[in-house]
């Protein structure tokens, strides 16, 4: 019944909004991680940017009185840069509708989800970094399939397929509200000027210049797989990253299913490659005192910047980690590569997004929806988190087709050109993975090979064992 009220209301809106049509600018808002924003009722903006792509639709709200009704967000994004903006591109929808809307982000989110849907005391909506999770919620019925509106109006604003990675049983479940890209080699330009450096462009030639640097006694990495509840997943994205070059996306795909074992010898032989690597004698600093216990981004920035290290492989967010005021780009004190493959013959690309889930169904939480995954949004919140970080690299990118590129610096204009040139793309593995093995055994069994408290072999037969 209230879907179908919603249904009548949206159909109304509709034809109020083709025969009035019109939108107002809305100021970007303040706020934190866990502010709550109370706002009066303006026209929407349209969710529109200058960038290329299909026409973004209205979010359905002209002329509703939202007034007096809340929604909550809850995510796994805590850090001040990523919390902030999230908080004051809500605050933007909620000065333009009504809406009290609070996010607040926690470390360990999946931890808490669980036991907040199990307990009947879910958010209104959560943002999942994991598809996996996704279907996972919704096969037990703790998550709602997008409305039909706020389907029709998100879907043609992101890359195809992009809502089927989040549908079960024929519906979509979330909306996209973050896109990630992972395959990225971030460097201190200046130790790579004064050792006479060059980029790599193979893996094989990522794996020389390590050699070399420590030959001149230069620490090529920076590597930590710290990250609170979730320890672990720093080392699953070289898995992932590495399976795609080594064994290709075929294998990749029958591994991320489950057909190809953990235990295989050639899954096994790609995690025994990375450890190599990371416990050859001057490869790795870990400002932790270990690998396991050096933050999987935060304890990396400052380092890279001094020049402790001269190398990080982390994804497009990783700019949020930067000391203020770092300078990015070819120019700058902190460059990127892309994350070489193993010839010049394909150009394999990792990536990884979050994604918003309804757990209520009510008119004000599918607005929030809809706006979620709008250009909007990802404009607000662009706006937002590159003015928190001095104007530069933001840390946050969009696969959203509509949205003005023109608000992203060069440096991650280019993050989007090595999107568009995947050769192939795939969404980062454990993510897809069923959450007991992708978020739960994964990250468990690979923090005990790492710290070498089990083989590998011993690791991956254990993570088999989990799998549903």
């Amino acid at each position: 019944m209230k879907q179908f009220k919603w249904l009548l209301l949206l159909v109304v809106f509709a034809l109020i909004a083709a025969a009035c049509g019109g939108d107002d600018e809305a100021d970007d808002g303040d706020g934190g991680a866990t502010e709550t924003t109370a706002a009066t009722t303006e026209a929407p903006d349209d969710g529109g940017g200058d960038g290329d792509g299909a026409d973004t639709t209205e979010a359905p709200m002209d002329d509703v009185d939202f007034s007096g009704t809340s929604v909550t967000v809850f995510s796994s994004e805590d850090g001040v840069d990523e919390a902030t903006g999230i908080q004051r591109a809500l605050d933007v929808f909620a000065a333009e509708s009504g809406i009290e809307i609070t996010h607040t982000g926690a470390r360990d989110f999946s931890e808490q989800i669980n036991a907040q849907a199990a307990g009947g005391n879910p958010p209104d909506i959560a943002m999942f970094p994991q598809p996996g999770k996704v279907i996972d919620f919704a096969s037990q019925g703790f998550i709602l399939p997008l409305a039909p509106e706020v389907d029709a109006a998100v879907r043609p604003q992101w890359p195809a397929g992009t809502l089927e990675t989040y549908s079960y049983e024929g519906d979509a479940y979330a909306v996209q509200v973050k896109t990630d890209l992972k395959s990225i080699v971030w460097y201190n330009t200046e130790v790579f000027a004064n050792g006479g450096y060059e980029v790599p462009t193979t893996l094989g030639d990522l794996v020389d210049l390590g050699n070399q640097m420590i030959a001149d006694g230069q620490t090529p990495w920076c590597v930590g797989i710290e990250s609170g509840p979730a320890t672990g997943w720093t080392f699953t994205d070289w898995m992932e990253d590495m399976m795609l070059r080594l064994e290709g996306p075929e294998q990749y795909d029958r591994w991320t299913s489950g057909e190809l074992l953990f235990s295989d010898p050639a899954v096994v032989n790609v995690a025994q490659t990375i450890l190599d690597i990371w416990n050859t004698p001057g490869n790795t600093y870990a400002a932790g005192g270990s690998i396991s216990a050096t933050a999987h981004s935060a304890d990396h920035g400052d380092p890279l910047v001094a020049g402790t290290c001269a190398m990080v492989r982390q994804a497009s967010f990783f700019a949020a980690f930067l000391p203020e005021g770092t300078t990015v780009g070819p120019e700058g004190q902190i460059d990127t590569f892309y994350f070489p493959a193993a010839d010049d013959t394909s150009s394999p690309v990792l990536t990884a997004g979050n994604a918003a889930s309804a757990f209520r169904d009510a008119p004000e939480v599918w607005a929030v929806m809809e706006y979620l995954g709008s250009a909007q949004y990802a404009e607000e919140r662009q706006k937002a988190q590159r003015e928190n970080k001095g104007g530069d690299a933001s840390g946050f990118l969009t696969a959203n087709l509509n949205v003005d590129l023109s608000l992203w610096n060069d440096l991650e204009a280019g993050f989007i050109e090595i999107l568009a040139n995947a050769n192939p793309a795939r969404f980062d593995g454990s993510d897809l993975m069923p959450a007991a093995v992708g978020a739960g055994s994964f990250w468990t069994e690979g923090t005990s090979a790492v710290n070498g408290d089990k083989t590998v072999e011993e690791a991956f037969a254990a993570i088999d064992a989990t799998w549903p």
